[in-house]
């Protein structure tokens, strides 16, 4: 049996080799190195995708989401409400622009933001919310964004985790994850489901004034060269990960469907055990899979992610320690809140191997020695 890892991204490229050669070739030969043609054919083949009018590409997921905030016009004392449990880099930019986290509950089904603990903690100052379509599952963004809409709120849509995602809204009618609200934001690390070979990212938008400003803050605060009309930073993405995007964006919803296989084995081998909840899966959300999480009831977490690792099964806790209690924001007292979920997850959680490549034979050992701990300890 191949060796089993977390993400097995040599494996998908041993499939795509050939032609990714061929195009980083491509761009060596050209010397277009930075907002190379790629990186404009890679933003059109993305709106096309997503059905969204603008895909503004940067140099990472962070930077989007900094980059949102600063286009928005968010300004020094601004809440912003995240939900605590969540990566780092949600609300690291909150608090580097200076403006004030207000940490919020998750569901405990689908582990993103609840809708009424983010309408609880809106206050006057209250001027944005980034929900987090978290593991792959979309965020109850039509809740949310109706909330949004009573309070004159921005909407700023954290999507690292769900790219291919879709939105299914009470009539019908549906939408990619990250073009819902005013910004949506992603990141293309190399482990995301649809990942380069280096760090980008991008953001999205329907409002084709936020979409040049956008853009101008992203390079330097320009439009034309060495006129600087905003404050804005240096954040592009490569002509080499364009490239590469361009590749891997035709076979995203193949390894969608491939991670989506792979739950369907992990939930029919853990089906109704009583110890283990598997991924909830909301008539809303059709879930893309970054990752596959479990829930743990009267296990030992930590022993059995130990035990995976003696038995060669990588396995991750997203996330060992929430937001709202991490050293980072000592300062803000926010160690007190009470976000009784978030806490009960973060003890609870174990995320197993997820990627497009697993095999049968690699699926039946994760899960048999998941179950063999569960079972006897």
């Amino acid at each position: 049996m191949r060796p089993i890892q977390m993400v097995d991204l040599q494996a998908q490229f041993a499939k795509i080799k050939t032609e990714v050669m061929q195009q980083i070739e491509g761009v060596l030969d050209s010397a277009a190195f930075i907002n190379g043609a790629a990186v404009q054919q890679f933003a059109q083949e993305m709106q096309t995708y997503l059905g969204v009018k603008h895909v503004i590409p940067c140099a990472n997921g962070t930077d989007a989401l900094q980059i949102a905030m600063m286009a928005l016009g968010l300004e020094p004392g601004d809440e912003v409400i995240t939900p605590s449990f969540t990566y780092i880099a949600t609300t690291e930019v909150v608090a580097l622009l200076r403006l004030k986290p207000v940490f919020v509950e998750v569901d405990k089904d689908t582990f993103c933001m609840n809708p009424e603990s983010f309408r609880k903690a809106i206050t006057p100052k209250t001027k944005a919310v980034v929900p987090v379509h978290l593991y792959g599952h979309a965020a109850a963004m039509e809740q949310i964004l109706a909330i949004a809409k009573e309070h004159n709120l921005c909407v700023i849509e954290d999507n690292a985790q769900a790219i291919g995602g879709t939105y299914i809204f009470s009539d019908g009618t549906q939408a990619k994850t990250g073009t819902l609200g005013d910004i949506g934001c992603t990141s293309f690390f190399p482990s995301k489901n649809l990942g380069g070979y280096g760090d980008g990212g991008a953001m999205f938008t329907n409002d084709d004034a936020l979409a040049q400003k956008l853009k101008m803050i992203a390079n330097h605060g320009q439009q034309k060269r060495y006129y600087h009309e905003l404050v804005g930073c240096n954040s592009r993405l490569d002509t080499l990960q364009a490239a590469i995007l361009r590749i891997k964006l035709r076979d995203l919803d193949n390894y969608i469907a491939a991670r989506t296989a792979a739950a369907d084995y992990y939930d029919a081998a853990f089906a109704n055990h009583p110890k283990i909840t598997t991924p909830f899966r909301a008539a809303y959300s059709k879930h893309v899979f970054h990752q596959y999480t479990l829930t743990l009831h009267d296990v030992n977490r930590d022993a059995l992610n130990a035990y995976l690792a003696e038995k060669a099964v990588p396995s991750m806790i997203y996330y060992p320690v929430p937001g709202h209690k991490q050293q980072m924001f000592a300062n803000q007292a926010l160690g007190e809140l009470d976000l009784p979920i978030t806490d009960w997850l973060t003890e609870r959680v174990i995320s197993l191997p997820m990627h497009t490549e697993l095999l049968p034979e690699q699926l039946e050992y994760i899960t048999k020695t998941v179950l063999d701990f569960v079972n006897n300890n």
